[in-house]
């Protein structure tokens, strides 16, 4: 048992708690459309600003950020998804809480004393010990930026131009994730609460299919093949930028030795990827984690003026013992993409390089690749002159 999740609970008199939320905000998935709505809180002298900030969390241990989720008391109500098209005072109170950019201290009335426990997700982050709702009390008033105070007030905007706006304005994908679950956005009579694990692949895909549309599409094709390199909680990503127009896809494997592959003796390759024409239906094999890394790519993309195709190689070591969230996706791609560049003159150097650098041996990605094998075919204009 964690020490932060014993002593939030011998902190209670009875089933009540004093806390702080960071902000912090989750919903459950299970049993839609009624889904348990959850503010986060945490002992004051606990919580911190990035309690529920992922994007503050790259270079941190496994350790240390499983442990201050697991400080974070999850205090449910079970609602109905429709309530957010015409909120009761209680749901209000949530989104406040969602779209808050401090810390600020609740009191939390509970129905029960919290199960002590800690749950991990491919989607979401960590989560620690939780208990049936009764009522949260505001004891300071949230601070709610004037951008998104704008968005949810306006209740004829859809909120997929929401996200975009917001996000162009610097907002991180984790607060218009928490914003969005809460039912905060869009056209009123459509407004709905929105599990965290749907919201969070929701920005990540809406936001890069946006940049990938309207504005990688204008941009003057990348010249060369660059390779870039990351490598935390023992993800080691490889991410190759190729001088075509727009094509992507996120390639891994899980390595043997670690938590669901102890007895494989194959490697076990998954991949999802898309032309220029856009992704077809959702990526089954490589699911959140598609998105995260698409948004990474489109994102530098946008930023550098540029139009290319994109192979993420991901290996997950043994040492990545639990799932964290798409997060940690996300940020290793960005990561990546801020060092120097290794620059191929064409795609067999590229791929020479890499299998040397990569556990899997190379041609059993290029068996399980779909780009690799349509630019292989290619000709290219170049090639002719």
């Amino acid at each position: 048992m964690n020490f932060s999740q014993s002593r939030i609970v011998s902190s209670m008199v009875g089933t009540d708690f004093i806390g702080a939320s960071p902000p912090g905000f989750f919903v459950s998935w299970k049993s839609y459309p009624k889904v348990a709505v959850a503010p986060l809180s945490a002992l004051p002298s606990e919580v911190s600003e990035i309690s529920d900030l992922p994007e503050k969390w790259y270079g941190l241990s496994q350790e240390k950020i499983i442990s201050f989720r697991e400080s974070l008391l999850r205090s449910y109500k079970t609602m109905p998804v429709s309530l957010a098209s015409n909120p009761d005072y209680e749901l209000l109170d949530f989104q406040e809480i969602a779209m808050s950019s401090n810390i600020f201290e609740l009191e939390v009335k509970l129905k029960e004393k919290p199960r002590l426990e800690t749950s991990f997700d491919s989607f979401s982050a960590p989560l620690g010990p939780s208990a049936k709702l009764d009522k949260v009390q505001l004891i300071e008033n949230p601070r709610v930026p004037k951008e998104l105070d704008y968005y949810t007030s306006d209740t004829d905007v859809k909120s997929n131009t929401a996200l975009i706006d917001l996000f162009k304005k610097g907002f991180p994908v984790s607060t218009l994730a928490k914003v969005l679950s809460s039912g905060a956005l869009g056209v009123k009579k459509n407004r709905k609460i929105v599990p965290t694990r749907w919201s969070i692949t929701a920005v990540d895909s809406n936001i890069s299919k946006y940049f990938i549309e309207e504005k990688i599409s204008q941009n003057k094709v990348l010249d060369s093949f660059n390779l870039f390199h990351s490598k935390y909680l023992d993800n080691d990503f490889w991410v190759l930028l190729m001088p075509y127009p727009w094509s992507f896809e996120q390639i891994e494997c899980w390595l043997p030795g670690g938590v669901w592959t102890k007895e494989a003796s194959n490697y076990n390759i998954l991949s999802d990827s898309e032309l220029n024409s856009g992704l077809k239906g959702y990526p089954d094999e490589t699911e959140g984690a598609y998105f995260a890394s698409r948004l990474a790519v489109a994102e530098y993309l946008v930023d550098k003026n540029l139009n290319a195709a994109a192979i993420i190689f991901r290996e997950i070591g043994k040492d990545y013992a639990v799932p964290l969230g798409v997060w940690q996706i996300r940020e290793n791609v960005r990561a990546a993409l801020k060092e120097p560049a290794l620059s191929f003159s064409n795609f067999d150097l590229a791929l020479d390089f890499l299998s040397k650098k990569l556990t899997v041996p190379i041609e059993q990605y290029k068996k399980k690749s779909a780009l690799i094998s349509h630019f292989k075919s290619q000709t290219r204009l170049s090639q002719w002159f």
